[in-house]
């Protein structure tokens, strides 16, 4: 096990009705905030309501800035900070899902920043300083609701890039399972599988005396595999959705890392399709993670076996642990596949010829992961292991 500190900051507010603390949970921070959110979603369902009122009642004032995209736009974000600090504003408060977390995160950094924000995206510079972060979440993917990392795409170049630090997260995180009834079955499935992908970067490692990581890993797996089949049958199932909200959050507020080192290259990789085509991160990664898996499964069979038999109940074979390493990995896309995700590139509009053009880009940076080392050649074969 490797040395570790594990902080994080956010405090969680959970359970039916939750959305009412809002006004109370910001007002602890900030009295002029930022509203931020993504398209008319939360106005039919009645939360942009429910919030506002929340925040008026507690003496709270807001600027709003909606129209956030999934794949969230440096454009967009440019303008939040403009608006900061235009009218002053001391806080982000992002109401919606990782999306639009992210693009909140984006702009509570850039406002105290005298540079460009997009060189925290391009690593030329750290955040250090950011204005605080609150969070009323209505839908369990990205787990940004408590990381301290965000994602944002360049419509420049159509670059996709991540930055983090740890004044990132969220101050708070208002979590009501109930806001996750109307999701579409679409949405729900693509969030299970970014919970996953979270999840299976930091399980494939080649750091060992792991065991206690590795069994927390595995439970996040098996509730997001035991759940999300229920949600997507009965979407108002209250505690089926409220473990997969939990666990979205457990999945990527670095608990589940520690001690470890993870892996990241399928995220990497993924970003050039979701940065390029605009596709759903969770459906990119649903495609390639099987495929990153396919291709490096080789480098430690044994993790891999046991990947299959405790999260998918293969039968141990301890004479082919390659057979149940294998077994593991089609189990996975099957049941991608059953939920209603693709499994293809094909199936995501993303056609062959491109493929050596975002393996460059990927890799522009130097090689992807550290379960298996990647270069360009071997982003190219995962993209057509997905093919």
């Amino acid at each position: 096990m490797e040395n570790f500190v594990f902080q994080n900051q956010t405090r969680i507010v959970f359970g039916k009705g939750t959305e009412a603390e809002t006004g109370r949970e910001t007002a602890a921070h900030a009295r002029r905030v930022l509203l931020h959110y993504g398209g008319g979603s939360i106005r039919v369902s009645g939360l942009y309501d429910r919030v506002c009122a929340s925040l008026h009642g507690a003496g709270v004032e807001f600027v709003e800035l909606g129209g956030v995209q999934p794949n969230p736009r440096l454009s967009l974000v440019r303008e939040g900070i403009r608006l900061c600090r235009e009218k002053k504003l001391e806080m982000v408060l992002a109401v919606g899902g990782g999306s639009v977390i992210d693009s909140a995160k984006a702009i509570a950094i850039g406002v105290p920043w005298a540079g460009d924000v997009w060189d925290f995206y391009l690593k030329t510079a750290a955040p250090r300083e950011s204005l605080p972060v609150g969070v009323v979440l209505t839908l369990p993917a990205a787990g940004s609701e408590s990381s301290n990392s965000s994602v944002i795409t360049n419509e420049q170049g159509l670059y996709k890039k991540d930055a983090g630090g740890e004044c990132m997260r969220p101050r708070f995180a208002i979590m009501n399972p109930q806001l996750s009834f109307t999701l579409p079955p679409f949405q729900t499935a693509c969030g299970a599988a970014d919970i996953m992908a979270h999840v299976m970067e930091r399980y494939f490692t080649r750091v060992r005396g792991v065991d206690f990581t590795d069994r927390m890993c595995e439970a996040v797996l098996r509730t997001i595999i035991d759940n999300v089949p229920v949600a997507l049958a009965k979407p108002d199932d209250y505690d089926a959705r409220a473990q997969i909200m939990w666990a979205g959050t457990i999945a990527h507020n670095d608990l589940l890392g520690t001690g470890r080192i993870g892996d990241w290259a399928t995220h990497g990789i993924e970003h050039e399709v979701s940065g390029i085509y605009d596709v759903a991160h969770g459906a990119g990664l649903a495609v390639l993670f099987p495929a990153w898996m396919t291709h490096v499964y080789g480098n430690d069979v044994a993790r891999f076996a046991r990947f299959a038999v405790r999260v998918w109940g293969v039968e141990p074979r301890f004479d082919a642990p390659e057979r149940a390493a294998r077994e593991g990995i089609e189990r996975t896309r099957a049941f991608f596949h059953a939920i209603g995700l693709p499994t293809t590139l094909k199936e995501l509009g993303v056609p062959a010829d491109r493929f050596d053009e975002m393996a460059g880009k990927a890799t522009e940076k130097g090689l992807l992961g550290s379960f298996a080392r990647l270069g360009r050649a071997d982003v190219v074969t995962v993209y057509r292991l997905a093919r």
